[in-house]
């Protein structure tokens, strides 16, 4: 963590905004229990966020639906304990009214967590009203000045899950404005493939930095770096990704001979480096 210029280290929320603000992109990778989070830190990120779908499809729950909104918090006060900088995906505030949204983020903020991610669509595949979602945004920052929320708008996501088309880009402006106006630290738009879309944003944003989740085969850092995306998200690609290789692993052990089949155990963390993850949460304070 840099210096201040009276020589004096910056608190972790400052630390964490200054991260949007560098010369590259932060690229943000999202954890989804305390292992992946704690490897994540041991690889040198200095700050991650989680992934809702990886938090609560690994806890046999729905995503966006609040349903994992407990283990979501159990989690965010174990690995706000690491030397990382810590943001939590809370779906769509894990409150129907504005101050119950607030008290969570006052409650993360305790924690040690930095940020907070925010969502506006819900889970009936529509968007929350714009006034509403002002007036969480408006809430949390009036209760938690310090704490950097993340606001993000499906309007790009539910049409991609929904295989609709993609509203205009007017409608999603329209959207992020609003909700830059009602305190939002920074603006998450999942889904936005297009380049100029995304470059006619940024742009439009300025200070505010615009947070783009990474499509593999669509987006590659530096390329959202040339168009000024402040922050890359990984979203639940992490865990997807984990799922993935551990399933086919599986299968290559009882089929060593199917096509593609490779040495996928080759360099994998060793039980005892494994089991160590756990030394970094002990007597570990992030404040």
């Amino acid at each position: 963590m840099s210096d201040t210029s009276d020589g004096r280290a910056p608190d972790r929320p400052t630390a964490f905004r200054r991260l949007h603000h560098g010369d590259r992109p932060l690229l943000l990778p999202n954890a989804w229990d305390h292992a992946s989070a704690a490897a994540l830190v041991r690889r040198g990120f200095p700050a991650i966020g989680t992934t809702s779908l990886g938090v609560a499809a690994a806890a046999g729950l729905p995503d966006a639906t609040g349903a994992a909104r407990d283990g979501t918090l159990a989690l965010a006060r174990g690995i706000a304990r690491l030397p990382a900088l810590v943001t939590v995906d809370i779906e769509g505030g894990f409150g129907d009214r504005p101050e119950e949204v607030a008290a969570v983020a006052a409650e993360l903020d305790r924690a040690g967590v930095v940020g907070v991610n925010i969502e506006d669509g819900r889970p009936d595949g529509t968007l929350a009203p714009l006034a509403r979602q002002c007036a969480v945004i408006e809430a949390v920052k009036e209760r938690v000045p310090g704490l950097f929320v993340n606001a993000r708008t499906d309007t790009h996501w539910l049409a991609a899950i929904g295989g609709g088309t993609p509203p205009s880009l007017a409608t999603t402006a329209e959207r992020i404005e609003a909700y830059v106006r009602a305190g939002a630290d920074g603006i998450f738009v999942p889904a936005l493939i297009d380049e100029q879309n995304i470059g006619a944003l940024a742009d439009d944003l300025g200070e505010t930095p615009l947070n783009i989740l990474f499509t593999p085969g669509r987006h590659t850092y530096e390329r959202l770096a040339e168009l000024g995306v402040r922050r890359i998200s990984c979203g639940s690609l992490l865990f997807r990704a984990a799922l993935d290789h551990a399933v086919e692993l599986a299968w290559s052990i009882a089929h060593p001979d199917a096509p593609g089949h490779a040495d996928q155990a080759a360099d994998l963390p060793s039980y005892t480096e494994a089991q160590s993850l756990a030394d970094d949460f002990t007597g570990a304070d992030p404040t």
